[in-house]
């Protein structure tokens, strides 16, 4: 397994953990760090896929962190709101 493969594997257990958590109910998806794990996650499995492209995945994971950036941005302006 090169460095590349750990990264991956990494970021897949990041995304699979934050969805567990959100499927038993252990985290609130509206929390920062449900958003922060999901694009840390992608980022990784994005950066082994510069090194064995494929398509579908990097389409996958690119929206996924579309996607989380958008729930940190959120989470922020609730929090901000808040006071």
């Amino acid at each position: 397994m090169e460095f590349h493969d750990i990264l991956g594997t990494t970021g897949v257990g990041f995304i699979v953990v934050m969805y567990v958590m959100l499927q038993t109910e252990r985290i609130d998806p509206g929390r920062m760090a449900f958003s922060i794990f999901n694009a840390v996650g992608s980022i990784l499995i994005l950066i082994s896929l510069a090194y064995e492209f494929n398509f579908s995945a990097v389409l996958i994971e690119g929206v996924w962190l579309i996607v989380s950036i958008y729930g940190l941005w959120r989470a922020w302006r609730k929090r901000r709101a808040a006071g």
